[in-house]
């Protein structure tokens, strides 16, 4: 048994707290990237896009994520890419964001009067001017409390990088219980650093979704 303080305790979770922050910003950024392409080209009516994108959807949002995380870290091997923990979790955890947030953003945009559209169309816009000057503006201010709201979901969610032995909040937890037979102290302590992380965005997604109410 180690001798740790509960001071100790803190600051190595405060150490791994960096990295789930980090693996948070690196799913929602690199998932939001690659669901706002995904979402262009579904609104693109090109062919077999809305086919091939809704099957992508289908499937990341039907499989648990901890079968993904464990899919990015014993498949990517395959493809002669490096499988280190790391690589794996920002990988498993775009593409589950992705999945989730191009449909939300899909929603948002179908919730456009579609007299939008049509008024555009009389003025003689191309596609990408009805987007940047009509549609998008106006299904940001949907997008923008649920968007906020699923980043919760992902902060949660790194949590699952400990079974492919990433060194985030939850995997240092258990690796400090086991060193000092305190688990429920550091699991205690765990779930607070999570609750700190979490709670003001939940706040800050309840927030927004108030104003855009107010506003519509």
């Amino acid at each position: 048994m180690v001798d740790f303080s509960l001071w100790d305790i803190f600051r190595n979770l405060l150490l791994a707290g960096r990295w789930t922050v980090g693996l948070s910003l690196i799913a929602f950024i690199g998932g939001g990237l690659v669901g706002l392409a995904l979402l262009l080209l579904r609104l693109s009516k090109a062919p077999g896009a809305e086919i091939a994108i809704s099957g992508y959807v289908q499937l990341f949002q039907g499989m648990p994520l901890l079968v993904q995380l464990f899919l990015a870290y014993y498949g990517l091997g395959l493809f002669g890419i490096n499988t280190s923990p790391w690589v794996a979790a920002a990988a498993g955890l775009t593409l589950y964001t992705s999945a989730f947030l191009t449909e939300i953003w899909r929603g948002c945009v179908a919730s456009i009067p579609r007299g939008q559209w049509e008024a555009s169309q009389s003025l003689a816009m191309s596609f990408g001017e009805q987007l940047r000057h009509i549609v998008l503006p106006q299904a940001l201010k949907i997008a923008i409390p649920p968007t906020v709201g699923f980043l919760v979901q992902v902060i949660k969610g790194t949590a699952l990088a400990s079974v492919i032995g990433f060194m985030e909040l939850t995997k240092v937890g258990k690796t400090i219980a086991n060193a000092t037979f305190s688990p429920f102290l550091v699991f205690s302590c765990v779930a607070l650093m999570y609750f700190v992380l979490c709670y003001p965005v939940s706040l800050y997604a309840k927030s927004l979704e108030r104003k855009m109410h107010a506003q519509r």
